[in-house]
């Protein structure tokens, strides 16, 4: 286990049954794996939708309750250039069904593009380090 990583952190992961399925994310603290934000339980998503918007909302609510140095760990290369290039870059189809992600993505974006964070985005080493502490604990090994 990584125990390196700052104290004050969060991360974040999302998890998805099916591609596209029943998706759901979630940010905690890293170093306890309290529970900080989840939302869920979205209808006809993907797991790359899940990690940039949990990637997005942590820099929301670090933004917001004043963490401007607090670091947020991924496992996720793909979020981190979605959220680097302010675009989720989805092949995802909109249906009625996932109206709502389509939504969120929407406000991400927006939030991405009028407002500026400090907080690194770093990428959480799994082979090293195990599963990234938001992790739901669903994979079948």
């Amino acid at each position: 286990m990584f125990s390196d990583f700052p104290k004050k952190s969060i991360s974040v992961d999302a998890a998805c049954s099916g591609n596209p399925g029943t998706m759901e994310y979630q940010g905690v603290e890293t170093n306890t794996k309290r529970r900080i934000f989840y939302q869920g339980k979205f209808k006809n998503g993907t797991n790359n939708v899940g990690e940039f918007l949990a990637l997005v909302h942590g820099l929301g609510y670090l933004k917001k309750h004043g963490y401007d140095d607090v670091p947020i760990f991924t496992d996720s290369k793909t979020a981190m250039a979605w959220v680097r290039d302010k675009k989720a870059k989805t092949k995802l189809e909109r249906t009625a069904d996932n109206a709502v992600l389509f939504d969120l993505i929407a406000r991400a974006e927006n939030w991405l593009r009028t407002n500026t964070y400090k907080n690194p985005i770093l990428k959480w080493d799994t082979e090293n380090w195990g599963e990234i502490p938001a992790d739901f604990g669903r994979k079948n090994h």
